[in-house]
């Protein structure tokens, strides 16, 4: 990726984008050669720790009140002999381009700020999950996400910045600029300092958020006495906004002339953009621009009036991200020659703000917390993610069983599990590392930053879009990784899966000796009870923490009898019986250890010996106990070495390991690796 510098200027606020490799640690496994060997005494492989250079990408955004400080950083932290150019968008190109070549020494490159702020808006509605939403505000989940579809477009984007765009997407390349407005977030900034001496737009906003707009705005009730029934008006709909203020013969509050004025901005932008929408036939129109900047009051505002004047027809969404929107097009259009759409990126939640959040943990310019200053990161992905192929409907299929951001009693209780686990993870990482120095100062640092990340969730459980076990999960593993521990559960995962295949011999044995019937149902008592040795479950934790001789038979002993919670093995043994082998089985595979080896391995056979081919998916990258491909490469030639079906299966590849793309303990299927594709 080339050294280029991207600067998106408002009249109000600027981001800063750039491209930065990131260099951590991985954790590697490479078979150990047994030939010749006595192997019952070793393990099945070796770990290796490895340096591994990833892209990231970088957006700060802050008021262009600090623009120096930002050049400061810019000239300290991210000017190299090989950076020549900075590209730069917006009003502030022009109004900052002297000062920038001034104190940069760098040229300045103009983009176009319309084809940046399309090109940003598809990239996040691509590529980040729960990155749209609407706003609800009499439900108890106020944030309400949408699931990402896979045709985005047609929409209407209004972009809120000083003043007020209005574009129409077709495609990813055709978009047209219908309209806009010069009443949007400068006005309201503007006037808001003339009426109120404020002079930062966040205490504008939150003056704002504590003010009553019916004490300064004419309501249609102080008109005619009530509704206006023969048009179908409400009582309490503003007649007037400042209405008020021309006849009554007192001071008004700063906090109701802010409410005032954010109300009759926010309506104007609401019913114009519905206009818009009904005249293009268009349903959605995505709001974006730092104006909203994730405030319910001005959500509210503008939700109402899109539902008011559009009679329910036109839906008004939001974006987590609707700031970046400029930052990230003007780097994809800048990294044009690197094909970054090429790419899959995900959001890093470690080194992100969230939305409504105040400053991050760290940054690079230090000073108070405050809401002017946010950051957003996103790491790119090997290659690129995509739906699977057999999902019947992408657009409504949902990953995750509970909602933690509706049920306001799971969310308490998983955060306190996420927390009572915190210590066990953190003696986990520094265990995972017994050599390293500085392991106990990095664990200590992953477990303040992975506290307060719940303690934000606990008070914006919408700060990362729906939250969900395996959101906590994943932000869990981003944290981990951030202060390099790859792989806390590598030695974990190196024993159990040594002494599972010592096992596996004669689990085999005594599944061949049993009738057909009573084999099945061995079999499948035999998937559910590896796949209780989840490290992820706290229960099961704290068993195999306290009883480390508790194995495979143990575990089915503990099953409970039928019916099971899920129970379909009644119409999977007719269908076993009655009808002919099915052609191919995909499996994803959980845990390492007893899980795959004991558990899936001797299923897989079973369904191998029926003629059925098996793709056995796993983890591309490491998290909790979970088998990854390359650990499961390595155990499936160890099985394939004591059983000759496997190795057969092997050899003419009607058995395929394969990885998904994923570094992630729960499974979503809209994103497995492309080329899943072609072996489906």
């Amino acid at each position: 990726m080339h050294d280029v510098l991207f600067l998106i200027t408002g009249g109000s606020l600027t981001k800063l984008a750039y491209y930065s490799t990131v260099q951590h640690k991985v954790a590697r496994v490479r078979s150990f050669d047994h030939s010749g060997k006595d192997i019952e005494h070793e393990s099945p492989y070796e770990i290796t720790v490895q340096e591994e250079i990833t892209a990231r990408l970088h957006f700060i955004k802050f008021e262009n009140t600090y623009i120096e400080t930002c050049l400061d950083f810019i000239k300290d932290h991210l000017v190299n002999t090989e950076t020549k150019v900075l590209k730069a968008t917006g009003g502030g190109a022009y109004k900052f381009k002297d000062l920038i070549e001034k104190k940069l020494g760098l040229q300045v490159d103009k983009e176009d700020v319309m084809t940046c702020l399309i090109k940003g808006c598809n990239f996040v509605l691509k590529n980040i999950p729960h990155e749209v939403f609407a706003y609800q505000k009499d439900s108890d989940t106020e944030f309400r996400f949408q699931t990402n579809h896979p045709n985005i477009f047609p929409y209407l984007l209004v972009n809120i910045g000083s003043g007020v765009s209005i574009v129409k997407v077709e495609t990813e390349d055709k978009f047209e600029w219908i309209g806009g407005s010069s009443i949007g977030g400068g006005t309201f900034w503007g006037l808001g300092a003339l009426l109120t001496k404020t002079k930062k737009f966040d205490e504008l906003l939150h003056l704002a958020s504590k003010g009553q707009h019916t004490n300064v705005d004419m309501l249609v009730k102080d008109v005619y006495g009530g509704a206006y029934q023969t048009l179908g008006l409400s009582g309490n709909l503003i007649a007037s906004s400042f209405g008020k203020s021309a006849t009554a013969d007192k001071e008004f509050s700063k906090d109701d002339m802010a409410k005032s004025l954010l109300h009759m901005i926010s309506n104007d932008i609401g019913q114009l953009a519905c206009l818009y929408a009904k005249l293009h036939n268009l349903h959605k129109i995505y709001f974006g621009g730092f104006f909203i900047r994730g405030h319910p009051v001005t959500m509210r505002t503008i939700t109402y009036s899109i539902n008011f004047f559009s009679k329910g027809e036109v839906q008004a969404l939001f974006l987590r991200h609707e700031g970046y929107l400029g930052a990230i097009g003007a780097f994809l259009k800048g990294a044009e020659q690197d094909n970054p759409n090429e790419y899959s990126w995900g959001e890093n939640y470690a080194g992100s703000s969230g939305l409504m959040s105040t400053s991050p943990d760290l940054c690079p310019m230090q000073r108070a917390r405050s809401g002017t200053f946010d950051m957003f990161e996103m790491d790119r992905l090997e290659r690129p993610l995509v739906n699977l192929p057999l999902l019947k409907d992408p657009s409504t299929y949902i990953p995750d069983t509970v909602d933690l951001t509706d049920d306001a009693m799971a969310r308490k209780y998983w955060l306190t599990c996420f927390e009572e686990a915190l210590d066990g993870v953190v003696k986990r990482a520094m265990a995972s590392q017994p050599d390293s120095m500085d392991a106990a100062e990095r664990a200590e640092k992953f477990r303040q930053k992975y506290w307060n990340k719940l303690q934000t969730l606990r008070q914006q459980p919408f700060a990362y879009g729906t939250l969900t076990v395996r959101s906590l999960l994943d932000t869990r593993e981003h944290c981990l990784n951030e202060f390099n521990f790859p792989d806390p559960y590598s030695k974990v995962k190196q024993k159990e899966n040594g002494i599972a295949l010592k096992c596996f011999p004669s689990v085999i044995e005594s599944l061949d000796s049993l009738g057909w019937e009573e084999r099945q149902f061995a079999l499948v008592k035999g998937l559910l009870a590896g796949n209780v040795f989840d490290w992820g479950a706290k229960a099961v934790s704290e068993v195999l923490e306290s009883e480390p001789q508790f194995g495979f038979e143990e575990a089915k002993e503990k099953l409970q009898e039928r019916p099971w919670l899920e129970d379909s093995y009644s119409e999977w043994i007719q269908r076993l019986k009655e009808g002919p082998p099915h052609k191919c089985a995909l499996i994803f595979a959980d845990n390492s250890g007893i899980d795959i080896i004991l558990g899936v391995f001797p299923f897989v056979r079973e369904l191998l010996s029926r003629g059925t081919e098996v793709i056995l998916a796993c983890n591309s990258g490491p998290a909790l106990n979970d088998v990854t491909y390359s650990e499961s490469l390595i155990v499936a030639e160890r099985i394939a070495a004591m059983d000759p079906i496997i190795q057969s299966a092997l050899t003419e590849e009607r058995l395929l390991l394969v990885q998904t793309g994923s570094s992630s303990p729960c499974l979503d299927l809209r994103y497995v690796y492309q080329w899943m594709k072609c072996v489906l």
